[in-house]
């Protein structure tokens, strides 16, 4: 099982032919530019799509702080995305409190263990939607 950089460096390598497909889920990576370092950092998540968007979870498996990668979108919400051999600039926001049940519900249902992972801590969990430009 690929996990970390080693999942990401396989996925460039191979347009996804490894690392697309992950524990009956599928993954794209988002490259984030780092807050502090101002370094591109790049990591593997799942997705869904949501008609020409892409939305991922930023749950840190239920961690009381939120992943890097959610902080530094936060400071510069333009990213670079890749899915399978498809590579493109989004920018990424978080999906607004009407938008999200039914993201969460989506994400939710092709990874059980959000839900587990909400239950774990007061934070509330957010949705990220990443929409090409």
């Amino acid at each position: 099982m690929l996990f970390g950089k080693e999942h990401v460096d396989r996925y460039r390598e191979t347009d996804g032919a490894e690392g697309h497909d992950w524990q009956g889920t599928v993954t794209l990576l988002l490259t984030t530019t780092g807050r502090r370092t101002g370094r591109p950092r790049t990591t593997p998540l799942i997705y869904q799509r949501e008609g020409d968007a892409y939305l991922v979870v930023a749950s840190k498996g239920g961690a009381d702080e939120p992943p890097l990668w959610y902080l530094n979108l936060q400071q510069d919400p333009e990213v670079q995305v890749q899915v399978k051999g498809d590579r493109f600039a989004a920018r990424a926001r978080t999906a607004t409190p009407e938008e999200k049940p039914g993201f969460w519900k989506k994400m939710a249902a092709v990874w059980p263990q959000y839900d587990e992972y909400q239950a774990k801590t007061d934070r509330e969990i957010p949705v990220v939607v990443l929409e090409p430009v």
